[in-house]
C-alpha cells in the first residue's frame, strides 16, 4: 500500500489503502499535531463515508474529540480550520481524481498544510510501526457547522452579476455545496447534484476531455464565461465566450489584473509557468517568486515572501487574504468581478487573454515511463550544458530556460509520469523542441 504522498494521502480505496489504515492515521493523528481534537470534513465520493467512520474512530480512541463540519469543499476546510482555530484538521477526498480515488488532506493550525516535509512521513512512520492502546477516556464527535459562515465570507468577493451570462459546470462534486447560494439561480448550470460516482465526466477540469460539455453549453447558450470545478472545488477553470479551454496560468494573469492595480508586491507562480504570465505580472508591479508545484509547497512560500497571491499552471490559486490557501470560489468570484469590469468597458475575455498571450505553449504533455530519472537526466545532459542557456531553475525537475524558448520536465508526485511542458516565441520553434524532447524521452519508454 503506498497512499503517503508528498502533499496529501491518496490512493485507490482498498488498494492502496484502507479502513485500517485511516482508523490508524486517525488514532496517530492527535498525537502527531498535539491536539485534543481534529476537525474533519468529507465529500460525496462512495468510499468517504466509510474513512470518516475510520478515521473518526480513530481520533476518539486517541482521546481526542472530532469537530465535525460535515460535508465540505476542501478549502471550506481550511476555513474551518482558522475559524474555529484549530491545531488540526483532515479533510477525505481524493480531489480531482476518478471515483475509485479516495483520500485525505491534512492542515495543522492556521490551515497549514501538513505534507511529506511537515509531517506527513513521520504520521506515515507511526501508522506503519507503534502500537494503539485506547484511550481510557476516549474522545466525542461533535456536530459543528461552518457553512453559512463560510458563505459570509465569500460574499464579500461577490460582484453584482446581473450584467454577466454565465455557464456553470459542477462535476457532481462539492461545487454543488455552495454555487447556487453564492451565485444565484439565473445562470446555466450542469451537472449540478451531488453524485460521488461522477457519472458525467472524470473530476479534472483541467483535462481537456472533461471540459467538453461546459464548452458546448459555453457556445449554446452565448455565455461571456465558462466555470468549471474540480471535485472539491479547490481548482477551477474557465472557459472563454468563443469556447475555448483557458491554460489556467493565464488566469494568473487575470487575477494579476484585479490585485495589481490595487497593491503591487510579491506574486508567486510555479515553476511550469508560462512566461505569458510572468512577464504580464511583472509590467503590472508584481516582484515574481518562481517555486514548486503543490499546495504543500506553495502555501508556505505564500507566506515566507509575503505574497499577495498566487496560480499554478493545474488551477490552484492561493490568497494572501484566505489564508495563504488556495480556494475555486475565491478564485471564480474574482474572476467574475474582472469580467463584470471587462464587459462594462466593452471587451471580452478572450480579448483579455489573447493580449496576454506572448509565446506558443505546448501545455503539459504527460509520458508515462518507468525510467523517470534517467530520462531527466537525458534532457539535462542534452540541454542543460549548452551555453546559450539563460536561466535554470532545479528544485522541481528542471526548468531550463533560452533566450527565446524554455522547457520544465519533472516528475509527477501524484501519479505515474514525466510530466513536460515547452514554450517558444513562434510555433515552428515550439515543434520543434517538442520533437526534439520527446525523441530523448521516448527513449527511456
Amino acid at each position: 500500500m503506498g497512499a503517503f504522498k508528498a502533499y496529501d494521502i491518496r490512493g485507490v480505496y482498498n488498494k492502496d489503502f484502507n479502513k485500517e489504515t485511516v482508523y490508524k492515521i486517525g488514532y496517530f493523528l492527535p498525537i502527531l499535531l498535539d491536539s485534543d481534537h481534529v476537525i474533519v470534513g468529507r465529500d460525496v465520493r462512495s468510499s468517504s463515508d466509510e474513512i470518516y467512520e475510520s478515521l473518526c474512530r480513530g481520533i476518539n480512541d486517541c482521546g481526542a474529540d472530532v469537530w465535525n463540519i460535515d460535508l465540505a469543499t476542501t478549502p471550506m476546510l481550511y476555513f474551518a480550520t482558522v475559524f474555529l482555530k484549530g491545531k488540526a484538521s483532515v479533510q477525505i477526498t481524493a480531489s480531482h481524481n476518478p471515483a475509485r480515488y479516495n483520500g485525505l488532506k491534512i492542515s495543522k493550525e492556521g490551515a497549514l498544510p501538513v505534507g511529506e516535509n511537515s509531517g506527513l512521513k513521520e504520521l506515515e512512520k507511526m501508522v506503519n510501526e507503534r502500537k494503539i492502546v485506547v484511550a481510557e477516556q476516549k474522545g466525542k464527535i461533535i456536530e459543528t457547522p461552518v457553512r453559512d459562515a463560510y458563505l459570509e465570507y465569500l460574499r464579500s468577493y461577490l460582484p453584482d452579476l446581473s450584467s454577466l451570462n454565465i455557464s456553470f459546470d459542477l462535476s457532481h462534486g462539492m461545487a454543488n455545496l455552495l454555487s447556487k447560494d453564492l451565485f444565484g439561480t439565473d445562470h446555466h448550470y450542469i451537472y449540478d447534484h451531488f453524485d460521488g460516482t461522477f457519472p458525467a465526466h472524470e473530476p479534472n477540469p483541467l483535462e481537456v476531455e472533461n471540459c467538453k460539455d461546459i464548452i458546448g453549453e459555453v457556445l449554446k447558450n452565448k455565455s461571456d464565461i465558462g466555470v468549471i470545478f474540480d471535485g472539491d472545488a479547490d481548482r477551477v477553470m474557465f472557459i472563454d465566450e468563443k469556447g475555448r479551454f483557458i491554460q489556467p496560468d493565464y488566469i494568473t494573469a487575470l487575477l494579476g489584473k484585479y490585485y495589481l492595480e490595487k497593491e503591487k508586491g510579491p506574486v508567486l507562480i510555479d515553476i511550469r509557468t508560462s512566461r505569458s504570465t510572468s512577464e504580464y505580472l511583472t509590467a503590472s508591479g508584481a516582484d515574481v517568486t518562481t517555486w514548486k508545484v503543490g499546495h504543500a509547497y506553495a502555501k508556505t512560500k505564500l507566506r515566507e515572501i509575503k505574497g499577495i497571491f498566487g496560480g499554478e499552471l493545474a488551477g490552484h490559486y492561493y490568497f494572501r487574504d484566505f489564508n495563504h490557501c488556495d480556494s475555486g470560489m475565491v478564485a471564480a468570484l474574482i474572476v467574475l468581478q474582472v469580467m463584470v469590469q471587462l464587459k462594462k468597458e466593452g471587451s471580452t475575455l478572450s480579448q483579455f487573454i489573447d493580449s496576454v498571450i506572448a509565446y506558443a505553449n505546448s501545455g503539459e504533455k504527460n509520458f508515462k515511463l518507468e525510467q523517470k530519472d534517467e530520462a531527466m537526466k537525458a534532457l539535462f545532459e542534452a540541454f542543460g550544458k549548452r551555453e546559450d542557456v539563460t536561466k535554470i531553475f532545479d528544485f522541481d525537475g528542471y526548468r531550463i530556460e533560452f533566450d527565446s524558448w524554455w522547457f520544465n520536465v519533472r516528475k509527477s508526485n501524484t501519479e505515474p509520469y514525466l510530466r513536460l511542458v515547452v514554450e517558444a516565441k513562434s510555433r515552428d520553434e515550439l515543434d520543434e523542441k517538442l520533437k526534439q524532447l520527446t525523441s530523448i524521452i521516448n527513449k527511456f519508454h
